[in-house]
């Protein structure tokens, strides 16, 4: 199997930290986003949306979609469990990754879709007005995160989980999006730097 992969994105740099985590390695095709790579006619057959990761399997089937490709290897490799353990672990990990997902992760990629220079050819059209107003979203569900954090190692609770890569990337993405984290979030700043001492976060 390979992997195509995006470089310092946000979908592929997850995908990557969650096999570093699960002690996977896995051939890695590596392509140019910066040189519209991702738009050529190799990667559109293999996933018409034209995004990465893709996952390609020896027999030819191709997995999309990061949580999608990230789920795979979890039934291949159960342990460490990063989809939670347990009904209500699994639970917890999928309510708090989807949460990060739509109110987080979704509003800072917004914000530097349609407002950094660099992407007017890639989000067409591209909105200013529509990227500044997720700014304040993005802070806005820090504070949530923050009291979140404030009784939890973790976001989902006490084990690490996709749902922390999930927010690792996200938070990550603050600075290229240009939204600067309010210095009060200290439960998030503390948990921030945390999992970013894990060996996986420089995957």
């Amino acid at each position: 199997m390979k992997l195509y992969d995006g470089g310092r994105a946000p979908n592929p740099r997850r995908t990557r930290i969650f096999l570093a985590e699960k002690g996977l390695t896995i051939p890695l095709v590596p392509v140019d986003m910066g040189a519209l790579g991702h738009r050529s006619s190799e990667i559109q057959s293999l996933n018409p949306l034209q995004r990465l990761p893709i996952l390609e399997l020896d027999n030819g089937t191709v997995i999309t979609e990061s949580v999608a490709i990230c789920r795979y290897f979890e039934e291949l490799h159960p342990e460490p469990a990063l989809f939670g353990q347990g009904a209500l672990g699994k639970a917890r990990v999928e309510m708090w990754n989807r949460r990060v997902e739509l109110n987080f992760f979704g509003p800072v990629s917004a914000a530097f879709r349609h407002t950094h220079p660099a992407m007017a050819e890639w989000e067409v059209p591209q909105v200013p007005e529509w990227g500044e107003a997720n700014r304040p979203k993005a802070v806005k569900f820090m504070a949530l995160l923050d009291e979140q954090l404030a009784t939890n190692t973790f976001i989902a609770g006490e084990h690490f989980s996709i749902a922390d890569i999930t927010l690792l990337v996200s938070v990550d993405f603050l600075k290229p999006a240009k939204i600067t984290m309010p210095d009060e979030f200290q439960n998030l700043k503390r948990w921030h730097e945390a999992v970013s001492s894990r060996p996986s976060a420089k995957a």
